[in-house]
């Protein structure tokens, strides 16, 4: 299976364990993980689980020696991407990875978004976090004002700042990244909370 990788210009890393993988680093690129079920250890599913939630950016693909269909469908349930048995084809496994990249890049993206959108966020000051959150909330600039103790004018110069510093193009782009940053205002007056 290694060569076959190389074959394909990838760049395959062997581990003995699951222990011995989530010890290593992980690679800042898109990749999958190729792991072995085994019909004599009943823990690949719980080993499968923890991987997932410990790697959620890394593609799973199930390789077994056997393929019932309750194991198959718990597999894809803890999110393998695809479940092979053996003896399985070249062109299965390559059409497998292959789909395992898509995914795992698709996850690899939206990842660098969310860090990208935090560190905006992160560099608004605490006033200006307060304002877009009121903002976003659907209050005017004047009722922002009211419920933080400062003008309409000084509302609009941290509203503009937050703007700049968000790099929203529109109050719709900005009302989007609020919701990916999951965003809300607490019910409590004057607890924000992001």
């Amino acid at each position: 299976m290694e060569l076959l990788i190389c074959s394909q210009g990838w760049q395959p890393q062997t581990c003995g364990s699951a222990q011995e993988f989530l010890a290593r680093g992980r690679p800042f690129v898109p990749s999958c993980l190729i792991l072995a079920f085994s019909s004599t250890d009943s823990s690949c599913l719980e080993v499968q689980k923890r991987i997932a939630r410990e790697c959620a950016e890394i593609s799973i693909i199930v390789i077994a020696d056997y393929g019932d269909i309750p194991t198959t469908v718990q597999a894809m349930k803890a999110g393998a991407v695809d479940f092979l048995v053996k003896p399985l084809s070249e062109e299965l496994l390559v059409a497998a990875i292959c789909q395992s990249f898509v995914r795992s890049r698709a996850s690899f993206d939206r990842g660098m978004e969310m860090r990208d959108l935090r560190n905006r966020h992160a560099s608004l000051t605490p006033r200006e976090q307060q304002v877009m959150v009121l903002v976003v909330s659907g209050l005017l600039n004047k009722q922002v004002g009211a419920e933080l103790g400062i003008s309409e004018i000084t509302v609009k110069a941290h509203r503009g700042q937050v703007m700049q510093k968000m790099k929203a193009a529109s109050f719709a782009h900005l009302m989007n990244m609020a919701s990916k940053l999951r965003m809300t205002r607490s019910m409590t007056p004057g607890a924000i909370s992001a």
